[in-house]
């Protein structure tokens, strides 16, 4: 069975949104996750902000990439809970890691941050509705 077909075939709350809302918030958050993310590792680098700083977006970046073959590849709804957990509470600790250095980063995961509580409820759910199948 294609990736797509499992999915469409779980109970879903009926509030989901369709496949192309999801990717055209993906599309819009992508870009500020890099632009903000690459400018913390730069300053990283640069020894600007400590690295400690620059952790939970690392974390993050990970947990974030890793979501979609946790999810459509090995088909872990619970797994995929877990991790999408990580990623919601490392956008809190990146926020407060990063305000007092660059509040402009802070502020600019704020969208994220309302997307993936969205998306975190939404997984959760799913993964409520589907549990032992």
């Amino acid at each position: 069975m294609e990736w797509m077909e499992w999915y469409n075939n779980l109970a879903k709350p009926s509030w989901t949104p369709p496949g192309s809302t999801i990717g055209l918030i993906w599309q819009i958050l992508y870009p500020i996750i890099i632009v903000s993310f690459g400018f913390v590792f730069v300053q990283a680098f640069r020894k600007k902000v400590p690295w400690l700083v620059a952790l939970p977006f690392a974390i993050n970046l990970v947990a974030n990439l890793i979501f979609t073959p946790i999810q459509f590849g090995m088909r872990n709804l619970p797994l995929a809970a877990v991790d999408i957990l990580i990623v919601w509470g490392t956008i809190i600790w990146m926020m407060v890691a990063i305000w007092r250095h660059y509040r402009w980063v802070a502020v600019a995961q704020v969208p994220y941050f309302v997307w993936v509580s969205i998306a975190t409820y939404l997984q959760l759910s799913i993964t409520w509705m589907n549990w032992g199948q």
